[in-house]
């Protein structure tokens, strides 16, 4: 299979569905330089520049969507869809639930998210957790250029709309436009896997809300999405030099989440720690702890997150957002209560 980045994997994928799909279009501000590609091939009808307005991108996307195409509405940074939060969760995520099925919305916002190279706390976001809160609303962060063009194909095929986030610390076209000087000092934390990797030609569509195991282990499971992913394997390779065998599950949705694997790993190991770059209060965490308890498995419990706005300095910044040695001091700490009994079937 041909090696591309994580970026150039999307628009393949993207490309490859707007040449089979005729009703897919881009919106957004200054897409037609940023998907040069898209632009120069399908032109300013299906790649088309708009206002620098959140609300009205995606009350476009909605109106276009609702009319028969499959727009797919670029909102540059998720920390900008707050500013278009009436539009997206009374309008664009309820449409289908208010109009008792006879409207749908099959509408794709992709947005870049997290931090990690110095662009502070309205710019370094990941929200997955807010947005997944949602009825309505589908929400994936993949962390590979093969999940990253399967999960775009099947979010294009998704009848509803699809939050689709791409870590900027993945996408070396991201990391070009935003890095700036912070790119140099920046310890990005990420292997070359994350940006570059395999992707099948065509791409295999990945279907919404199922996991991936990154890694097997039977001492615990670290369990996350995007970065954290792969922060959750530079663990997990730490961890095994003392003896600990550390599993890796990408759940690659945050909604729909894959409840039956997360179920089954936590049984299987009896201690799971998540590594979240969103919020500690009222995001995917705390979501996947209260799974573990209304389905009564008894598995220690532990969260590598965020915990406050994201600082400016990078100093700050790196103790801030999840990281490696975080990681694994939280999973030592998991793992000193000794083993635990968990029953062979989760209830």
């Amino acid at each position: 299979m041909p090696r591309t980045t994580y970026a150039e994997a999307i628009d393949a994928a993207l490309a490859g569905a707007m040449a089979a799909d005729e009703r897919i279009v881009v919106f957004g501000e200054d897409v037609q330089m940023m998907r040069r590609s898209l632009y120069l091939r399908y032109g300013a009808r299906r790649v088309r520049n708009t206002p620098i307005s959140e609300s009205a991108m995606l009350g476009a996307g909605l109106g276009a969507a609702m009319a028969g195409l499959r727009p797919v509405v670029e909102i540059m940074f998720v920390d900008f869809l707050p500013v278009a939060m009436d539009m997206l969760v009374n309008h664009v995520a309820k449409l289908e639930a208010f109009s008792d099925g006879r409207w749908q919305a099959p509408l794709v916002i992709r947005s870049a998210c997290g931090g990690g190279y110095g662009d502070a706390g309205q710019h370094e976001q990941a929200l997955w957790g807010m947005l997944a809160g949602v009825p309505g609303l589908a929400v994936v962060v993949p962390s590979t250029p093969a999940d990253a063009a399967g999960l775009m194909l099947a979010a294009l095929a998704h009848p509803g709309p699809v939050v689709f986030l791409e870590h900027k610390l993945l996408s070396r076209a991201w990391l070009d436009v935003v890095g700036g000087s912070s790119r140099a000092v920046a310890g990005l934390d990420v292997p070359a896997d994350g940006a570059c990797g395999e992707v099948a030609d065509p791409p295999e569509p990945v279907p919404l809300g199922t996991a991936a195991l990154r890694r097997p282990g039977r001492d615990l499971v670290i369990v996350g999405v995007g970065v954290g992913i792969h922060r959750g394997v530079s663990a997990a390779q730490r961890l095994a030099e003392d003896g600990i065998d550390a599993a890796v599950l990408d759940l690659r949705s945050v909604a729909p989440l894959d409840t039956r694997a997360l179920l089954d790993l936590a049984a299987a190991t009896g201690r799971v720690l998540v590594v979240d770059e969103d919020y500690t209060r009222g995001g995917l965490s705390g979501e996947i702890a209260a799974v573990l308890a209304e389905h009564g498995v008894p598995a220690r419990f532990a969260r590598v997150t965020c915990e406050d706005t994201i600082p400016y300095a990078r100093a700050l910044e790196e103790r801030a957002l999840p990281n490696v040695d975080r990681l694994v001091t939280a999973a030592r700490r998991l793992l000193e209560g000794g083993p635990r009994e968990v029953p062979r079937e989760v209830r």
